[in-house]
């Protein structure tokens, strides 16, 4: 009965109600925004890591994240090696260096990334299948999320990095997160004739696989007994919530995107307050005839929760389809890989109906000024 009323009321003024429902898809689509960016803060800082072969990660001590990782000397990779439960190691190689857009005479800088073919760390289709290409001397592969700024990006083309000459040999599907405008991919022969003063017997990265059935945590353990103070080992689980926290605590972009969500929240609680009290103000009369006829004030308190429940919900679909259009526009207009997942619309549809709820239950405080007397 009282959903009915709800809707009765809903419906008896269109116009005014379609208003006040834009107000609330407003709101909603700026939890689904803000939500969005958030969470893409820790995957744009995974989002290599998710694309590599590998069961434990061996780093400098003085890591930070795969942004700030610093090096650490070979030596160490043979060292794990030395246990049984390890398979393989394979040396990773990054750093940035500029790219020259021969046409504008700009340079800009460049994520360049780089291991030995026969170890096939990445598990990118076009990585593994241009293996060869990149073995050719002077010669990179291009992520296709790098940026048009720096000039046309055809196979075959001669570019600048660095004070080198090289080929683009091909293009990859990746996305390289925060770690710059553009990146590519090369052999680390290729890497030492970017970066001439760089040596082989320090490395970025070690990317450990472990043989069948062993424990990612038990050989990890074992590995910190064994490597010197200056090497770090994480297992999966580890390394992403290390650099997960610091992408969300400890940059701009993760604090910026996390006070957004909070604000969105305390925005929408505010546009749904200031929608059902002008709702109610408006109604009072006919709030105040129920009263009258013998309604008590916990019915009217559930035509004001029903009526909240109702906009919301009906605001929540075209809102769903907004913050879906505006993510595949981001994907391709910045490095945040925004994504629309399952849980992320039952957690903005539960926010959506827990603030309904609580900004009618503040809202219905006006239906104490009801007074049937005020009809007559």
């Amino acid at each position: 009965m009282s959903l009915f009323v709800a809707w009765r009321i809903l419906i008896y003024e269109k116009g005014r109600n379609m208003l006040a429902m834009a107000g609330i898809f407003i709101a909603v689509v700026m939890i689904f925004l803000q939500l969005g960016f958030y969470a893409s803060v820790p995957e744009g800082g995974m989002q290599v890591y998710n694309h590599m072969r590998f069961d434990l990660l061996m780093t400098s001590s003085a890591y930070v994240a795969q942004s700030l990782p610093y090096d650490f000397p070979r030596q160490r990779l043979y060292q794990a090696l030395s246990l049984p439960e390890v398979e393989s190691v394979a040396p990773f190689y990054q750093a940035e260096v500029a790219w020259l857009n021969q046409e504008e005479g700009v340079r800009r800088d460049l994520f360049v990334m780089a291991f030995k073919p026969t170890d096939n760390i990445f598990t990118v289709p076009d990585i593994e299948g241009r293996l060869d290409v990149i073995q050719r001397p002077d010669t990179v592969l291009v992520d296709t999320t790098t940026k048009p700024i720096f000039g046309p990006q055809t196979s075959g083309r001669r570019i600048e990095i660095g004070e080198r000459s090289m080929e683009i040999g091909g293009r990859f599907v990746l996305g390289i997160g925060f770690f710059g405008l553009g990146g590519v991919v090369t052999s680390d022969l290729n890497f030492l004739r970017i970066f001439p003063y760089r040596s082989l017997a320090t490395v970025t990265l070690g990317l450990v696989r472990l043989k069948p059935g062993s424990s990612p945590d038990q050989v990890a353990g074992r590995l910190r007994e064994v490597l010197p103070a200056d090497t770090r080992v994480f297992t999966r689980p580890e390394l992403e919530a290390n650099d997960s926290d610091f992408w969300k605590t400890h940059t701009s972009t993760g604090i910026v995107f996390g006070f957004g969500v909070i604000i969105s929240i305390v925005v929408g609680l505010v546009i749904l307050y200031q929608t059902l009290a002008t709702q109610v103000t408006r109604q009072l009369p006919q709030y105040a005839t129920l009263k009258a006829m013998g309604y008590a004030d916990a019915f009217l308190l559930q035509v004001v929760v029903g009526l909240a429940m109702v906009m919301a919900s009906l605001a929540f679909i075209p809102a769903f389809a907004a913050a879906v259009a505006i993510y595949a526009k981001v994907r391709t207009m910045t490095p945040l890989p925004v994504e629309m997942t399952v849980a992320r619309v039952a957690g903005v549809f539960g926010i959506s109906v827990a603030m309904s709820a609580g900004s009618a239950l503040i809202a219905a405080r006006i239906l104490r000024r009801a007074d049937p007397a005020d009809l007559f």
